[in-house]
């Protein structure tokens, strides 16, 4: 983005708080329609950025429900699927991602208090033996950790962006593990365990769900339990026998403490290919979520959903717009 480009949306920004603030924003909000999926995924107290662009504050996040609440339509994935819209208000369907502990810990709590639904998609990563996804394991070592380091035969260096970069070809560390299996991920998180070493204020960025806070999640009107995978893993990047393995072993994980069927999956990373696609819906899954279609039949596939992701940094009036509009301009 260019200069130009970034002071047009930073004033776009404030232009829209200020008629907000001054009540001018009411017409536009009344009368929108349609329909969005959203994307959130972790919720903390303070500092959401500290690790990566996902989070959001929990104050932030229940200004946004309170939003909802007056303006939107808020619905479960089962209705949203069902085309249960309503046709006087703009119509949203809230889900989370990733199964951190902090969503049982803040957004149920919030969900319950504001009667609103949420759909969570979680990953088998307990199962595994793990309580952290690899991906929140290495933000948290590329934070504190050094600014050169040397993995699997290469050279690493901090770039602009804070990011382990490769010195030969620029490629970020988090790349090359997207494009591999848990086999090597498990590998990274065994070798840069030593300078693993966040504080214990710090375990609602990263810590995973248990199995009995997935249990008592699932048992709340207000949630759905969905798969995120099982290792988390980029589902495009697997053999398609190691996909399959992953779609199902995830179910069986969760339906087995849930007591439920489990018939949503969230693609981790948005990333899928149409065998894939096919391949869970003969698993038992009914509901797919992405962020964008890859192929122009995706649009005609009644089990697809895209979905749009929440930016933090922002403020919720901006937000709100960005959901109606699907863009951030």
């Amino acid at each position: 983005m260019n200069v130009v480009s970034k002071f047009r949306k930073h004033f776009n920004y404030k232009k829209r708080d200020l008629m907000f603030s001054l009540g001018l924003s009411n017409g536009f909000y009344k009368n929108a329609r349609g329909a969005r999926i959203l994307i959130y995924h972790g919720i903390c107290l303070k500092d959401p950025t500290r690790f990566n662009p996902i989070f959001l504050t929990r104050d932030n996040f229940e200004e946004q429900l309170k939003f909802f609440k007056q303006h939107f339509n808020v619905l479960s994935i089962s209705d949203y699927y069902a085309g249960n819209f309503s046709n006087d208000r703009f119509n949203v369907c809230i889900t989370f991602d990733d199964g951190y502990a902090n969503n049982f810990k803040y957004v149920l709590p919030l969900m319950e208090k504001y009667q609103l639904p949420a759909g969570f998609f979680i990953t088998a990563i307990r199962e595994a033996g793990h309580d952290i996804l690899w991906n929140d394991f290495l933000g948290i070592v590329t934070r504190y950790g050094p600014g050169r380091l040397f993995y699997d035969g290469m050279q690493f260096t901090k770039d602009g962006f804070g990011r382990y970069a490769s010195d030969l070809t620029g490629k970020t560390l988090v790349d090359y593990l997207k494009e591999d299996g848990f086999i090597k991920k498990e590998e990274m998180m065994k070798e840069l365990k030593p300078l693993f070493n966040p504080g214990e204020e710090e375990e609602d960025y990263w810590l995973q769900m248990t199995p009995e806070e997935i249990r008592l999640l699932s048992q709340s009107s207000y949630a759905t339990i969905g798969s995120h995978g099982y290792y988390h893993n980029r589902m495009d990047k697997l053999s398609i026998d190691s996909a399959i393995a992953e779609m199902r072993n995830s179910k069986k994980y969760l339906e087995g403490i849930t007591g439920k069927e489990i018939s949503a999956f969230a693609f981790p990373y948005g990333n899928y290919s149409r065998t894939i696609v096919e391949e869970a819906k003969k698993i038992g899954y009914k509901q797919l979520l992405t962020m964008d279609f890859f192929y122009p039949e995706d649009a005609n596939d009644d089990t697809l959903r895209e979905r749009f992701t929440v930016n933090p940094f922002i403020s919720v009036n901006n937000q709100m717009h960005a959901i109606v509009t699907g863009q951030y301009e």
